[in-house]
């Protein structure tokens, strides 16, 4: 519930009448993952935000990513040699 909280105090708020003249610009803030609070004299009437994934899909990226994590024993060390670089070519 913590996280719930907090995650609407962040949540911006923009006035409907303010919404209906800058619609496109709120509906870009939106597609980018932001989460809007549209009010009406004062109250809250609506919430906008981008779509949830649906658990299907995220259990597909999943099985897509699963195995694909590679283990570097020397994590800082150049993973090919400076010659091999084509800027240093």
């Amino acid at each position: 519930m913590y996280s719930l909280s907090v995650h609407l105090l962040a949540m911006k708020e923009v006035k409907v009448t303010v919404l209906r003249q800058k619609l496109p610009d709120y509906l870009a803030r939106v597609r980018r993952g932001e989460r809007l609070r549209v009010t009406s004299r004062g109250r809250v009437i609506a919430e906008l935000g981008p779509p949830s994934v649906a658990k299907d899909d995220a259990d597909a990226a999943r099985r897509r990513l699963r195995g694909s994590v590679r283990r570097y024993e020397r994590p800082l060390a150049p993973v090919i040699e400076p010659g091999e670089w084509d800027a240093n070519r």
